[in-house]
């Protein structure tokens, strides 16, 4: 009996690694496949509205099909042109960057660590940060470079559903398929729930952002705004990060603390009350994760899949906790996922 407990847990262990292996060598294809798997459940709500204005399912799935790469062909050419702008204009910052670091070293009244803060400013090389953020939005290009086969994956997926029942019935019998039925109608009840208002909650985000940025004529709102939206979606982490970042650049745009202030009180208000208030209430209920395991996920698909693996690497626990809740078996693990 130990000896075949043993040889199970190899073969898991063995299974687990070449899977680790096969999701890191074909990320160019399954990141874009679980995007639009992603993206069906997210424009579901859509379809449904179209389909009781008594329009046929075909035109349907071309008109959301087609609006989908207007809307992300847009933003992509927006934020690739935005990112491409900043990166051109870092340079100019750097009589900015010496000017800041002035202020501080006359206003350091004699503490060492002020006067530190001012020599690492005076060291930055903006012409870095620069070659940085264009190694930033090289793979966001390859990312949308990859939006044909996301949209022939989105394709199939739309003109396939609702054909899994008369499968499921031939295969199993009314009986056993009324029972697995109804665990895969729960769980797309979920899924399609928790995705859409967590990308409703993080799209609300980012245009409060943009327009607290353009209201205080903050360069490449936009972007920032995108960049909102985006990070959205890692808890607290990401917003933590598009905070430092729009926050940081208002600094050194201004050169003086006060419309970084405000830009900061208001944007991180905002933040609080849609994670805190509004999300919880609209959701009916919390993510309901572990924060080790929110961590393990994100490293994990990081490593994997890079900056787009940390992306969905939050979403990507979640569903997978759905699914177990949803599943006796699997219930164990739902239950181990929890805070």
């Amino acid at each position: 009996m130990d000896d075949r407990r043993f040889f199970k847990i190899g073969v898991g262990i063995i299974v687990l690694f070449i899977l680790g292996i096969v999701l890191k060598a074909a990320r160019s294809v399954l990141y874009p496949f679980i995007v639009a798997v992603f993206a069906s459940y997210v424009v579901e709500p859509v379809i449904v509205f179209l389909r009781k204005l008594k329009i046929p399912k075909s035109a349907v799935i071309v008109l959301v099909l087609l609006g989908a790469l207007a809307l992300l062909l847009s933003l992509g050419l927006i934020v690739y042109s935005s990112g491409k702008a900043l990166a051109a204009d870092l340079p100019q910052f750097e009589q900015r960057l010496t000017n800041l670091a002035g202020a501080i070293e006359k206003s350091s009244g004699g503490i060492p660590i002020k006067l530190r803060v001012a020599a690492w400013i005076e060291k930055v090389n903006l012409g870095d940060v620069a070659s940085f953020v264009k190694a930033i939005v090289g793979p966001f290009v390859d990312l949308v470079s990859k939006l044909f086969l996301l949209f022939v994956f989105l394709a199939f997926i739309l003109a396939g559903r609702g054909r899994g029942t008369t499968k499921l019935l031939m295969v199993l019998g009314p009986a056993r398929s009324a029972e697995v039925l109804w665990a895969i109608g729960n769980i797309n009840l979920e899924v399609r729930r928790y995705l859409v208002i967590k990308t409703l909650m993080s799209l609300v985000n980012g245009l409060i952002v943009w327009a607290v940025l353009e209201i205080f004529h903050v360069e490449f709102a936009l972007l920032f705004g995108f960049l909102a939206f985006l990070l959205n979606f890692i808890p607290s982490v990401g917003s933590l990060a598009a905070t430092v970042l729009r926050v940081g650049f208002a600094l050194f745009q201004f050169g003086t603390i006060w419309v970084p202030l405000w830009i900061l009180l208001i944007t991180v208000g905002v933040d609080a009350v849609l994670a805190n208030l509004i999300e919880p209430r609209v959701m009916g209920k919390g993510l309901g994760l572990s924060p080790l395991v929110i961590l393990f996920s994100l490293l994990f698909w990081g490593w994997l899949w890079g900056i787009p693996g940390v992306i969905m690497a939050v979403p990507l626990i979640a569903v997978v906790k759905i699914v177990c809740q949803n599943v006796p078996a699997l219930q164990p693990l739902a239950l181990l996922m929890e805070p």
